[in-house]
């Protein structure tokens, strides 16, 4: 069985340092277990295009990781929380990074919570 080797771009990897060490260890686990053949058969992991590169996302728990294989290496370009607004405009190919702009601002979080009243 063989493994890829991983690499992580600084948004995920700011995510992950989000979470505390207990918290972290499963989910790079999880990155971790990925094998060629698994790409093929976990229910879990899924495929889509992305300006014209293929782009796997796998579910975890609360979370989305978008990774890339390139060779032997598998690159988590992102982790995201499941439901939220930048997972939905990765997977709707919208701009993602107009839209981490926007999700980052106070104001858009209020807004939201506005709407719940």
């Amino acid at each position: 069985m063989s493994m890829y080797q991983i690499n992580f771009s600084d948004q995920s990897m700011a995510e992950i340092n989000k979470l505390s060490t207990l918290e972290q260890l499963p989910l790079v686990e999880s990155i971790s277990a990925i094998t060629p053949e698994r790409l093929n058969t976990d229910r879990n992991i899924g495929m889509i295009t992305r300006d014209d590169k293929i782009f796997y996302r796998l579910r975890f728990e609360d979370f989305r990781i978008y990774f890339e294989i390139k060779e032997s290496t598998l690159f988590c370009n992102y982790v995201l929380h499941k439901h939220s607004l930048a997972d939905f405009v990765f997977r709707m190919k919208l701009p993602l990074t107009e839209e981490q702009k926007i999700e980052q601002e106070q104001s858009f979080w209020k807004y939201l919570e506005s709407l719940k009243k």
